[in-house]
């Protein structure tokens, strides 16, 4: 069973950039030689790219440290040494890049293929070549590389679905999820059943739907009770929110009252769409399972 993971702190390393050569010419019967020292290669860059069928940033799970490729020194003959490889790393579509501090945000990726340079190669230095002219004809001058860009950054995953389906634990999420999509997500007969979202994907009309079961949502959820910022979160990108609520309930207003006020609290975008005056309006039974 894949595990789930939405956040983690990772330390990416471009490449440094290969040195110039200070190679001079020695061709028997060629009396002026003459410098002939290539420049060094671009360090690797490090890139990330969005995948559509990832869900999870648990392959940061237990590598935390990337490095790109260094650009190789250039040779004699004029020779300019190879670029380092750039280093792709795969994130899941609803990725955050944040810089160390967790708070700044680099870059937000929101559809599929997308793809970022998180750190720039170094660039490759110049050989002795570039540095002759009319009056130093024999130049033994050279540059090194620069070096690549390093640095710590957050990677922090916010669900994308076209529905996200809310309600209070145990109100029957997981089961609808498991119904209107192939999906299999852990159900049982108590609360806090579902730990982390899970993604089903239905079709309906030869389209795709995402569905995204969240954990249920408790009183003070907006405060961080019962790990509910962890599961608020999952909640902004989704594209309309499916409330359900139990029918073996007392109160069917509380229930529905509460979810909503805990959304509002958390980030009144998430009630855009809806009128405040849905908070007074009583719940009814459409029937159903």
């Amino acid at each position: 069973i894949m595990k789930f993971l939405d956040q983690v702190k990772i330390f990416i390393k471009a490449g440094d950039g290969g040195s110039g050569s200070p190679s001079f010419r020695r061709e028997k019967f060629i009396e002026f030689g003459g410098p002939d020292g290539g420049d060094g290669g671009k360090g690797g860059s490090i890139i990330l790219k969005s995948e559509r069928n990832l869900n999870t940033l648990i392959d940061f799970r237990y590598q935390q440290h990337f490095k790109a490729k260094k650009g190789a020194d250039g040779k004699g003959k004029n020779q300019t040494g190879r670029g380092g490889e750039n280093l792709y790393l795969k994130v899941p579509v609803g990725t955050q890049v944040f810089e160390e501090d967790n708070k700044t945000l680099i870059f937000d990726f929101k559809e599929e293929n997308e793809e970022f340079v998180a750190a720039t190669g170094g660039r490759g230095g110049f050989g002795n070549t570039r540095f002759k002219s009319s009056t130093n004809r024999a130049p033994k001058k050279f540059t090194k590389g620069t070096k690549g860009e390093e640095f710590w950054m957050w990677l922090q995953l916010k669900t994308i679905a076209d529905i996200g389906i809310i309600g209070l634990p145990n109100a029957g999420k997981s089961t609808l999820l498991s119904v209107i999509t192939s999906a299999n997500p852990k159900i049982a007969n108590y609360k806090f059943t579902t730990l982390n979202p899970n993604l089903g994907v239905a079709i309906y009309d030869d389209k795709e739907i995402t569905l995204a079961d969240i954990p249920g949502l408790i009183e003070g959820a907006h405060e961080g009770v019962g790990l509910g910022i962890k599961f608020l979160k999952h909640i902004e990108r989704c594209k309309s929110l499916l409330h359900m609520i139990d029918i073996t309930e007392d109160d069917l207003k509380k229930s529905y009252s509460q979810v909503r006020k805990e959304l509002k609290n958390y980030n009144k975008d998430c009630l855009l769409y809806t009128s405040d005056a849905a908070d007074d309006t009583p719940c009814v039974d459409l029937g159903g399972r």
